[in-house]
C-alpha cells in the first residue's frame, strides 16, 4: 500500500515530483473537484497502470462556474476524500490548492485558455465560459506537477476531447488517456451531482442513460436519422419529469457534426437534461 503525501503549494508539489523524475519514474495526474466517488477511484487505477507515481489534485475550480450556477452549494467533503484515498493505497501525492496558489492574480487577472468554437456547441451552449475555465485550470495543473500522463473521464465526453485539443495545439509533453463512465445498477453516470437528486427524482434518473441508448441501437439499425429519431427521445426525457437540453449526434474523433458518415467512422451520441437541480449529462457509442 502505497503513502499517502500531501500537498498545498505549487513548490512542495514540485519539489516532490522532481524526486521521482530523478529516480526515473513515470508520473500520472487525475485532477478532481473532490467528493471523490467510484468514478474518481477508476481513473486513480488507470492512472497507477500507466506511471509509477499517482498524483490527484482536489480544486473546485470557480473559473469553470457560471454566475448562476452551484459553486456556493457545490459538495465538498475534504476529510472523507482524504480518508478514502489512504484507505485505497493507490494515490501517492494529494495535491489541494487553494484559490491564490492556482490563480495567484486573482480571477479577474488571471490569464484565460481560449478553446476552439467547440465550447460554444453542446454542453458550451447553456455553459458559457465553462469549457474555457477548464481548460485554464487544467493547464496550470500540467504545469505545476508536469504529468507524464493525464487521465479523466468519458463521462464529460466534449471536455475530455477539448482538453486533448489543448494538449496537441499546445504541444504539451503529455499523454491524455480516457476512462470508461462508471455507472450506478440503473444506468446513472456517476457524479457528484446526483447527491441533488431527491429520492423521486433518484429513481427516473437512470432514463436519460436508458433513452441514449434505445436511440443509439435505433441509428445503429439505420431506421431512421437523428433528426427524426430525437425528438421522440425528448418526449421521452420529459415523460420521465427531465427538462432536456440537448440530444445530438457527433463524430466521436473531434465531435464534429454528422453529414453523412464515413465507412467505419466511430459516432457518439450525447445528451443533457435537468432533473429537479441536477444537471445530468451522458454518452454513448453509435
Amino acid at each position: 500500500m502505497t503513502q499517502l503525501l500531501r500537498a498545498q503549494t505549487p513548490g512542495s508539489v514540485r519539489e516532490q515530483v522532481s524526486a521521482w523524475r530523478s529516480a526515473g519514474q513515470r508520473i500520472a495526474l487525475v485532477p478532481t473537484m473532490g467528493n471523490l466517488h467510484d468514478g474518481h477511484l477508476s481513473l486513480i487505477r488507470i492512472a497507477a497502470e500507466h506511471a509509477d507515481r499517482v498524483v490527484c489534485s482536489i480544486f473546485v475550480n470557480p473559473t469553470q462556474f457560471g454566475p448562476s450556477e452551484d459553486i456556493a452549494s457545490y459538495p465538498r467533503t475534504p476529510e472523507a476524500d482524504d480518508a478514502l484515498l489512504a484507505e485505497q493505497g493507490i494515490v501517492d501525492l494529494l495535491f489541494v490548492p487553494s484559490e491564490d496558489d492556482i490563480y495567484p492574480h486573482g480571477l479577474n487577472g488571471s490569464v484565460v485558455v481560449n478553446l476552439p468554437a467547440l465550447v460554444g456547441e453542446l454542453c458550451g451552449r447553456s455553459r458559457p465560459g465553462h469549457f474555457n475555465g477548464v481548460a485554464s485550470v487544467v493547464l496550470r495543473l500540467l504545469n505545476i506537477v508536469t504529468p507524464d500522463v493525464l487521465v479523466v473521464g468519458r463521462k464529460d465526453y466534449q471536455q475530455a476531447i477539448l482538453l486533448a485539443r489543448m494538449i496537441r495545439d499546445l504541444h504539451l509533453p503529455v499523454e491524455i488517456l480516457l476512462g470508461d463512465t462508471v455507472r450506478e445498477a440503473d444506468g446513472l453516470a456517476m457524479s457528484s451531482r446526483n447527491q441533488y437528486l431527491t429520492p423521486a427524482e433518484r429513481e427516473v434518473a437512470g432514463t436519460l442513460h436508458a433513452v441514449l441508448q434505445e436511440l443509439a441501437v435505433q441509428l445503429r439499425n439505420g431506421g431512421a436519422s437523428i433528426d427524426k429519431l430525437a425528438p421522440r427521445a425528448r418526449e421521452q426525457l420529459v415523460s420521465a419529469g427531465f427538462k432536456p437540453d440537448y440530444i445530438e449526434l457527433r463524430r466521436a474523433r473531434e465531435l464534429g457534426a454528422v453529414t453523412s458518415k464515413l465507412p467505419d467512422e466511430p459516432l457518439i451520441l450525447l445528451g443533457a437534461a435537468w432533473l429537479g437541480r441536477a444537471r445530468l449529462i451522458d454518452n454513448v457509442p453509435v
